[in-house]
């Protein structure tokens, strides 16, 4: 065992040794650094004969000439103490202590001189060496009285105590007598640190023998011993340096772990851990260290996570304790509140951002977030075992660390970390509270132990809601424009993690027919946060600077006011409840110029169409009628369509195009979805499902998207727009896709086998084919000089393809009846008429073309007359006999001379007057 106690001592001592020299090196490098730029100053006010510049120089000679009188009070706390007045001389004004010097581009000349090989060895290596050397000979001098028998235990400990106690005192009288009159370039020497550490790693290693291996002394006395050691050593690192402090943590660390009770005591453990972390923090506050609070950090995260994890059960309120002492340390003490971070007015705002996430003594507030964040979050986790459920301590302690984050903007990483905290913890909550057993039935053997009951899982996450929701507000009062970034931030926590929250409450603990509580918490806070937005613009801040976080504040209260309506409405209420909402949000720019405003009737327009796709009928099937039109599809669609419409239209001279196009584009997209959805009801028999539907259901979505193609040209001639110019045309190439694959091939039915009908000419082919057909043509008629030639171009060959689909199938029909399949086969008489059809067709086409002064018709139709000639040679030759073969050779052959003769007369006439129209 004392070998192990001398190991321990060794690393110990090590540790302090290097680290004692990188802090004094940084140190000398930062004074010669200063010196330089001070010098560089003073040429400077020589040439252009500045006297204050000069008067600086001469203070700084003074000051330089008293410098080993000075540096007798404490070298170490002097070197901090000159290196600040030098700075402060050349920049004119004393700057916050919780600023960090960054380091001057000027190379100091005495940082660039090479240290000579007998300056390193002589004056650094023997005080490292012989610090090692007094350590490891006290633990072989006691190692060999023991080995020997020449001393009792009693007189060893006695000794060592004594050894140690020498080596601290002889470290003291070092730095107060001989270290003033040494050179300053050997002050990272650290002869009383050297000292003074192996003496503290030496009463460390007594104590502990004289519990642990002698029995001496009991638990309570060895604890108390080992504390103060500890402690000590963490107050005397204000006079030996960082590495002195992380040995005093290191011994506060180990001390609970080599003192060991019977009758664990977590509240003295954490009282402990909690004052040996204040301790190191005030120290690191007097110093502005910034490495070993963040392994203070660490130390007590670590001991937090073994006890909950091991402790069964474990106790939360101390680990709790300790947590918000820490919190509080961190958000009061150090960085504290002094660390400044307004931005000037005019500053950027992607520096301000940079400068928001990248503060000085960054690992200190973020390394303290993660290990509050993380053991609140284990507390209510399902894997350990509390003595109870913790749930009023993960509450406080998250509740703790968003107060820390809205009371700095170098806690914004706490902030942060505080909102994932609420979401997951209320998440996994609830996940407890016994609703998922309903999805998951191996859920339902959850040990009754860490079951939650519904009222609490809701109370934690309408208390986190109002907490956030408060510290948002505490956030934009403090700091109106000081810290735009800040406040914006706080912007989205105080109107996101409430919505998170309370949406999650509801959906697994609420009352879906009606939930009083839910409910009321959802329309204050969203009432709360409208109140909050109404305030920000009063106050009489910048446009600007109140857009962005009360256009975050508003789409929140939109949330909030959404889950309301969702506790205390049900089904078609619900639905037209949200579309109102959403409108009133657009209406109310005639009373507020809130620019945030259309954007929420968009993001209502949003649910609304959520809740479409999770519920199509509404009000669901079993209470939707089988009534066309007059049913709950009506108003469940069409209401919210006309709102659209109507916000659209009174925001028709809205600045931001953006939202207008977005809103004209809703709105529309509303309304034809009204119109399919009754056609689809109707159609269907009063049922809304996923069957394929009929070629006259499609039919009819065809004329409709045809409809209002050419009635968003008609609104984009009137009011020009790009929703209604680019949306009319994506409306008719969709329907032209859908002929292709629908009318042609997937319900034609040729393939499909259904009945026409039967009446002839009013039948399935007049709806499905010709009406469409005449559609396209009035159409890329209304389109010519209004739309690019290759659309109008495509809307005319559209048509005419479904016009010789019409003619061919109707002649089928002629000679087989209603029923059109191809397993019938065909007729003599039938491929004969296809012939003379498709002819008359073409020639019907082609006058078509030359009136309308359409070459895309005319192309159509030599393309149409040569489809039959290919037929009338490879078919009619084969399949027909006699009189009927002769015949269709006989007609194409007249129709052929009479197109030629056609297009002669055609060419003649419009030789003059230049190429066709298209």
């Amino acid at each position: 065992m004392l070998e192990a106690i001398a190991l321990l001592a060794f690393v110990m001592a090590l540790a302090a040794f290097l680290g004692g020299r990188r802090t004094a090196e940084r140190l000398d490098r930062e004074i010669e650094s200063l010196k330089a730029e001070l010098a560089r100053l003073g040429r400077e006010s020589t040439e252009q004969g500045s006297p204050d510049i000069e008067s600086v120089r001469t203070e700084a000679d003074v000051a330089k000439a008293a410098e080993p009188e000075a540096m007798a009070d404490g070298p170490w706390a002097r070197a901090r103490q000159d290196a600040h007045t030098v700075a402060d001389e050349t920049r004119g004004a004393a700057e916050s202590l919780d600023e960090e010097a960054a380091p001057p581009a000027v190379p100091s000349a005495a940082a660039a001189r090479t240290e000579s090989l007998e300056s390193r060895i002589g004056g650094r290596w023997p005080v490292w060496v012989g610090g090692l050397a007094l350590a490891l000979g006290g633990y072989f001098l006691v190692q060999y009285s023991i080995d020997a028998g020449l001393l009792s235990p009693t007189v060893r400990l006695t000794l060592a105590a004594l050894f140690g106690v020498a080596l601290g005192a002889a470290g003291e009288v070092i730095r107060r007598r001989a270290v003033p009159a040494v050179a300053d370039r050997f002050r990272n020497a650290m002869i009383p640190g050297v000292l003074t550490a192996a003496g503290a790693v030496t009463l460390f290693g007594v104590v502990y023998a004289a519990y642990g291996i002698y029995g001496f002394i009991g638990t309570a006395a060895a604890f108390i011993l080992l504390a103060v050691i500890s402690l000590a050593t963490v107050g005397l690192s204000l006079l030996h340096g960082q590495a002195f402090a992380g040995l005093g943590l290191l011994a506060s660390l180990l001390t609970p772990l080599f003192v060991s009770s019977g009758e664990p005591r977590p509240w003295v453990l954490f009282g402990f851990l909690a004052a040996a972390w204040l301790a190191t923090l005030a120290a690191s506050r007097l110093r502005r260290w910034s490495v070993v609070p963040t392994l203070a950090n660490a130390g007590l995260g670590l001991w937090g996570l073994a006890y909950v994890a091991l402790a069964t059960p474990f106790e939360a309120p101390p680990v709790t304790f300790a947590l918000l002492v820490m919190i509080a340390g961190v958000a009061l003490i150090w960085p504290g509140l002094g660390e400044r971070y307004a931005e000037p007015s005019g500053a950027p705002a992607a520096g301000a951002w940079e400068r928001l996430f990248k503060p000085p003594r960054l690992a200190i507030s973020i390394s303290a977030a993660i290990v509050a964040a993380v053991l609140a979050l284990l507390f209510i986790s399902p894997t350990v075992d509390a003595q109870r459920f913790p749930v009023t301590e993960f509450v406080v302690v998250v509740a703790a660390l968003a107060a820390a984050g809205s009371l700095r903007p170098n806690a914004v990483y706490g902030a942060l970390l505080a909102a994932f905290g609420a979401i997951a913890g209320t998440w996994s909550l609830t996940a407890l509270s016994g609703v998922l057993s309903y999805l998951d039935p191996s859920l339902a053997d959850l040990p009754p132990e860490i079951v939650v009951p519904g009222h609490t899982a809701m109370l934690s996450a309408m208390i986190l809601s109002a907490l956030f929701v408060l510290f948002g507000a505490l956030v934009l009062a403090r700091r109106p424009a000081g810290n735009r970034p800040f406040v914006v931030l706080w912007a989205g926590l105080a109107a996101a993690v409430p919505n998170a929250l309370l949406a999650m409450s509801f959906l697994m603990t609420g009352n879906f027919t009606f939930d009083l509580p839910h409910g009321l918490a959802a329309f204050a806070g969203g009432l709360f946060l409208l109140a909050l937005v109404e305030w920000l613009y009063r106050r009489g801040t910048e446009a600007e600077e109140a857009d962005v976080p009360g256009g975050l504040l508003a789409l929140g209260s939109f949330g909030l006011l959404v889950i309301g309506l969702h506790a205390w409405t049900d089904g078609l209420v619900t639905t037209l409840a949200i579309a109102f909402l959403g409108a009133a949000y657009s209406f109310a720019t005639r009373l507020r110029s809130w620019p945030v405003l259309p954007w929420v009737t968009v993001a209502g327009a949003v649910v609304v169409l959520a809740r479409i796709a999770w519920e199509p009928t509404i009000v669901g099937p079993g209470s939707l009628g089988t009534v066309p039109v007059f049913n709950a599809l009506l108003p469940g669609y069409g209401i919210p369509a006309l709102l659209l419409v109507a916000s659209a239209y009174f925001l028709r001279t809205l600045p931001d195009v953006r939202v207008r196009n977005l809103l004209q584009a809703l709105a529309s997209l509303f309304v034809l979805l009204t119109v399919a959805i009754l056609v689809r009801h109707a159609m269907n028999r009063g049922v809304l499902d996923s069957s394929v539907p009929t070629l006259g259901e499609q039919a009819i979505y065809t004329l409709l998207a045809i409809g209002a193609s050419g009635i968003f040209m008609t609104l984009d001639g009137r009011s020009p727009s790009p929703v209604f110019r680019y949306g009319g045309m994506a409306l008719g190439v969709l329907s032209m896709l859908s002929v292709l694959a629908a009318h042609l091939v997937g319900l034609n039915p040729y393939f499909s086998g259904e009945l026409l009908g039967s009446v002839p000419f009013f039948d399935l082919l007049l709806i499905g084919y010709l009406l469409p057909a005449i559609g396209y043509a009035g159409l890329a008629r209304y389109a010519r000089g209004r739309r690019p030639l290759p659309y109008v171009a495509a809307l005319a060959v559209s048509g005419a393809v479904l016009a010789f689909a019409w003619a061919s199938l109707s002649v089928r029909r002629f000679w087989q009846g209603q029923n059109v399949a191809d397993w019938k086969g065909f007729l003599q008489g039938e491929t004969y008429t296809y012939s003379v059809v498709w002819l008359v067709l073409g020639v019907l086409l082609l006058v078509v073309g030359s009136r309308m002064n359409a070459k895309s018709i005319r192309i159509a139709s030599a393309v149409l007359v040569f489809i039959a000639v290919l037929k009338v040679f490879l078919v009619d030759m084969s399949n027909l006999e006699g009189f009927l073969r002769a015949l269709s050779f006989i007609g194409l052959g007249a129709v052929l001379i009479g197109i030629g003769l056609f297009y002669q007369k055609i060419l003649s006439s419009s030789a003059g007057n230049g190429a066709h129209r298209a």
